[in-house]
């Protein structure tokens, strides 16, 4: 990703927080030279000094054959905004998009057991049902775990950048925030709650 250095994320671990929030990205792979995509849920945690993502795809799901092993790329992106030149001091300007994205590359490794992912998924999307999961029949359970693949991927290259506003005055600033402020598009919401915190950090 083309990430110039006053769109950088600060840290890794602003980017994984990033990823935690929008938890629910897209997997690309590449079968016969041809990109191929899923859209799922990760689990986004880190163990000792590894940043590890898990999911799983449905079984039916061609992408899930023959990934074992093969590199894929996680995109984890929201909020976004147009950005219209009225916001900008100097007529000679034109419109952009504010955005903040995460790409995280790595392995991809099947799992034999499922359960385990299945009751830390269920933990970190909705606590409350984890008792009412546990309380089905083994059966029952068995049959829904027969009908998904599960993965993890270990990141061996996070790149992450968030392109707010970062090269443009003060006055600039102030305006595009509260233009996306007012908007009743909660992502432009979000957007501006973000460059906000970059003005309260510098």
């Amino acid at each position: 990703m083309y990430i110039p250095s006053f769109n950088k994320f600060e840290s890794e671990q602003e980017a994984i927080v990033f990823m935690q929030r929008y938890s629910f990205a897209t997997i690309v792979t590449s079968v016969d030279d041809i990109p191929v995509a899923t859209h799922l849920p990760f689990i986004v945690e880190q163990r000792d000094d590894k940043l590890v993502l898990s999911s799983h795809f449905a079984k039916a799901n061609p992408q899930a054959t023959g990934i074992e092993g093969k590199n894929a790329l996680v995109i984890f992106t929201e909020p976004h905004a147009y950005i219209s030149p009225t916001n900008y001091e100097k007529e000679t300007n034109v419109p952009t998009w504010y955005y903040l994205a995460v790409h995280a590359y790595g392995k991809v490794t099947l799992l034999n057991e499922t359960s385990d992912l299945l009751a830390r998924t269920i933990s970190n999307y909705e606590e409350n049902y984890l008792q009412q999961w546990n309380n089905l029949t083994d059966d029952y359970k068995q049959k829904m775990m027969k009908g998904i693949v599960g993965f993890e991927i270990i990141v061996d290259d996070l790149q992450a950048k968030k392109k707010l506003s970062q090269n443009r005055s003060e006055q600039e600033k102030e305006s595009i925030i509260n233009t996306l402020s007012k908007s009743i598009n909660t992502t432009e919401n979000e957007t501006a709650e973000y460059m906000k915190l970059i003005k309260l950090k510098h």
